[in-house]
C-alpha cells in the first residue's frame, strides 16, 4: 500500500484530504504545518507528499525545499494543495522541486487521478 504524508494547518481540510486519500486505498500520515511533517519525515518513506502552501511555522515550499534536501525525498512526488493559484506562487513551488501544483477546492477524483499518475 502506498503511504502519504498530507499537511495542512487546517484540521477540517485535513480531514477531507486524509479521507479521500484512504477511500482509495493510501496509507495517510497527517501533519499539522511544515515543521510537523518535516519531523514525521525524519527516517520514514513516503510514496508521496501532499502539502499546503501557506501554513504557521513551515510553509509548502518551505517543506520542499527541505526535503529535497534529503536523500530520500530527492525524487518523491511533492504536490502542493493550496488555494494560491498565481503563476509566480506556482514558479516558486517548481524551483523549490514540487511536482506539481493543485488548486483547492479540490475535486477528489481528480486529485486522486493525479496521485495515481505520479506514483509509479
Amino acid at each position: 500500500m502506498h503511504s502519504i504524508l498530507a499537511v495542512d494547518d487546517s484540521a477540517s481540510m485535513r480531514q477531507m484530504v486524509s479521507f479521500t486519500l484512504k477511500s482509495a486505498g493510501y496509507d495517510v500520515v497527517e501533519a499539522v504545518d511544515g515543521l510537523d511533517a518535516f519531523e514525521k519525515a525524519d527516517g520514514r518513506h513516503f510514496d508521496l507528499v501532499l502539502t499546503d502552501q501557506n501554513m504557521p511555522r513551515l510553509d509548502g515550499i518551505g517543506l520542499t525545499r527541505k526535503l529535497r534536501e534529503r536523500a530520500q525525498f530527492k525524487t518523491t512526488p511533492i504536490l502542493i494543495l493550496t488555494t494560491e493559484s498565481s503563476d509566480q506562487m506556482k514558479q516558486a513551488g517548481r524551483a523549490a522541486g514540487a511536482t506539481g501544483w493543485l488548486v483547492k477546492p479540490f475535486d477528489p477524483n481528480k486529485l486522486i487521478e493525479v496521485i495515481r499518475k505520479v506514483i509509479r
